[in-house]
């Protein structure tokens, strides 16, 4: 049971302040339940808020795997990407920019920081073919499946002797 007191000119107040019941929907729905999984960004002292981590697109084609990354601002040499064995690891550095201290912001709201993302892919890649590459800022990574692990097409014909069907590899 909460205890709500009447502050001057008949305000509700809960713990000494006014409740607004806007501020609180506010802060329900921006309450992420995993935020204090990944680490915070510190500035000058200051918290910043989530550290740099890019969103991936992964799909899988009919003859290979496809990721798909935006890395805006980030160099060749900025990315580490290796794959062990069915293991695709992913890790980057965006430096922060230099401030003076005679600057003064305003907003600052672009992520730096390092990230590394793994992604374990099923058995049956041609870990020999792969190919990455980074244009406009958008990182492309095709890993081909191996040959035997690719669907092959079964057809249905019919026996010429007793009319039956049988299986074409």
């Amino acid at each position: 049971m909460a205890i709500v007191r009447r502050g001057e000119g008949g305000q509700m107040t809960g713990r000494g302040r006014e409740w607004d019941p806007f501020e609180t929907m506010r802060q329900l729905l921006s309450w992420d339940p995993f935020q204090e999984m990944v680490p915070r960004v510190w500035r000058g002292g200051e918290e910043r808020g989530m550290a740099f981590v890019p969103s991936f697109d992964v799909r899988e084609t009919k003859d290979a795997y496809v990721f798909k990354a935006d890395l805006p601002g980030f160099k060749e040499q900025d990315l580490d990407i290796n794959l062990t064995g069915n293991r695709l690891t992913i890790s980057g550095k965006r430096e922060m920019e230099k401030v003076e201290d005679n600057d003064r912001y305003y907003c600052s709201e672009r992520m730096h920081g390092s990230f590394t993302r793994v992604f374990t892919l099923p058995e049956g890649i041609n870990a020999d073919q792969c190919q990455a590459d980074l244009k406009d800022g958008v990182l492309n990574i095709h890993i081909p499946k191996s040959p035997e692990t690719q669907p092959k097409r079964i057809q249905l014909g019919a026996s010429q002797t007793t009319g039956e069907k049988k299986v074409k590899a």
